[in-house]
């Protein structure tokens, strides 16, 4: 059933004229936009949003015609208030005693050069004035009434719309003389709008006409689509991983962005020629801070000292620990608690932004976030590690896990875990994980057992979400990120 709204209503019941003797429409109009305003009272910006919605549900034709009006030039406007030219030269003719020639009368009539010139030429077609021996005289007088070039000139003054197609053939010869005249008339386009009822609007019409009810709401009709605010998919994800471990019976720790090479590498047995410390992997802040022996105990440089020279055999740098980084992972945040709460048994968690001085690719990023956990117990092996994952990745939706045997400098035995995606039909990497090796406990005083893991949190969330490229985790489209499901 077809909705009105009470300006559709309106503008409906202005296209037909209806006979009361008979009690039936008598016919339907063609009306502009401005016969709509001034039949229905509504104004011009409401007639134009009526009649473009009746248009889109089929009740109106709308056609759109390019005309020409007429319209005075500023000379035309002179000549219509003070005369035409061959009127002002005839009057002052009028008023001299004796023929002047044309050279003397130009300096007597009040006449710029264009319009002299004019009043000679058509006073004599008129035949208004003659020369005889070189002086002008006046043959009759000036009727305005006569003139049917200044009844046209008055004519399109006095009308606020006046249609070129409105004249007759007579009116539109002296409208073409009159053209010739230094602007008096200009011809301007403009477009007119139409506007007549469908078959269907007149339809509608007869059964308005007849008393028919039309609902003027219609709350079947689609709604807009309204963007409501939303977190971004990757904080979704974050805020996500933070849940199912807190469910899981983990706590969560925090730590800063820039540290010292002692924390981000030292204590977690990282030689100090060891690749991943040089420049083109690691961002090294031009900056200064506290001496490390200020705020370590100089007990824990020594037996961490101790340890790099005994295991790697080098002489180990103090400079080289002193020297500030971007951390390059969380597991600096979980080694200070270690070092400084020394826990017999503790579930803890990090999450937070890390940098790599990588090149951005489809895969890798110069500064992404990253999951770490760790556990602390006496009775807990790699197969306690491996469950704890497999149950965190089920909690996260990924069911299929395995894992493979790998290194890292810190953990021993070390593996790789990988979750098999369905969309790309392959095993994916993704977080590392392990037992601290005794040479990371000790210096710091801890004797339990330490399980650790870790991974970048990006590669979930592109997993989740089905990207295949990190990038677009930071393009910010909103398309992409107004289709995206939230997390369940």
């Amino acid at each position: 059933m077809i909705t009105l709204h009470d300006i559709e209503y309106k503008l409906l019941l202005a296209f037909y004229e209806f006979d009361l003797l008979k009690n039936e429409i008598v016919t339907y109009l063609t009306l502009s936009l401005d016969d709509l305003v001034n039949r229905t009272g509504l104004n011009i910006d409401q007639v134009r949003r009526g009649i473009e919605w009746l248009r889109y549900k089929g009740l109106v034709n709308v056609k759109e015609d390019e005309r020409k009006i007429v319209t005075l030039g500023e000379a035309g406007r002179r000549a219509v208030i003070d005369g035409l030219p061959e009127e002002r030269l005839c009057n002052a003719l009028k008023s001299l005693r004796s023929p002047l020639g044309v050279k003397e009368l130009k300096g007597v009539v009040n006449l710029d050069e264009d319009e002299f010139n004019a009043a000679i030429k058509h006073a004599k077609e008129k035949g208004l004035v003659a020369i005889h021996n070189g002086k002008l005289i006046r043959v009759i007088d000036y009727e305005r009434e006569k003139d049917n070039e200044y009844a046209l000139l008055k004519r399109v003054h006095d009308s606020e719309l006046l249609y070129k197609d409105s004249l007759n053939d007579k009116e539109l010869e002296v409208l073409s003389h009159s053209m010739k005249r230094p602007r008096y008339i200009i011809e301007k386009s403009i477009k007119q709008v139409s506007v007549s009822l469908t078959e269907q609007g007149m339809e509608l019409v007869k059964q308005i006409q007849s008393g028919a009810r039309i609902r003027s709401i219609d709350v079947t009709a689609p709604a807009p689509i309204i963007y409501a605010g939303r977190r971004h998919i990757l904080q979704e994800v974050i805020d996500e991983v933070r849940e199912v471990l807190i469910g899981m019976g983990f706590q969560e720790i925090d730590g800063d962005i820039v540290q010292y090479s002692f924390w981000n590498f030292d204590v977690l047995f990282t030689p100090q020629d060891h690749p991943a410390r040089e420049m083109q992997d690691t961002f090294y802040l031009d900056a200064t801070k506290e001496d490390i022996h200020k705020v370590v105990s100089s007990e824990l440089i020594a037996d961490v000292s101790k340890v790099h020279e005994r295991s790697w055999m080098y002489r180990w740098s103090i400079n080289e620990a002193n020297r500030l980084v971007l951390r390059t992972h969380t597991t600096t945040v979980t080694i200070r608690y270690l070092a400084e709460h020394k826990p017999k048994e503790a579930n803890v968690f990090s999450i937070g932004r890390v940098f790599r001085n990588e090149k951005v690719s489809y895969k890798h990023l110069a500064e992404f976030h990253q999951i770490e956990g760790i556990v602390v117990s006496d009775d807990v092996s790699i197969r306690d590690l491996m469950g704890i994952q497999q149950e965190f990745y089920r909690r996260l939706g990924l069911d299929k896990v395995r894992f493979w045997p790998t290194y890292f400098p810190y953990t021993e035995p070390s593996l790789q875990s990988m979750v098999y995606h369905d969309r790309l039909s392959r095993w994916v990497e993704l977080f590392g994980m392990g037992i601290f090796r005794p040479e990371v406990t000790e210096p710091i005083g801890l004797k339990s057992r330490v399980l650790a893991w870790g991974g970048g949190l990006e590669r979930i969330a592109m997993l989740k979400y089905g990207l295949d490229d990190v990038r677009e985790l930071y393009a910010n489209r909103l398309s992409m990120l107004r289709g995206m499901p939230l997390c369940q």
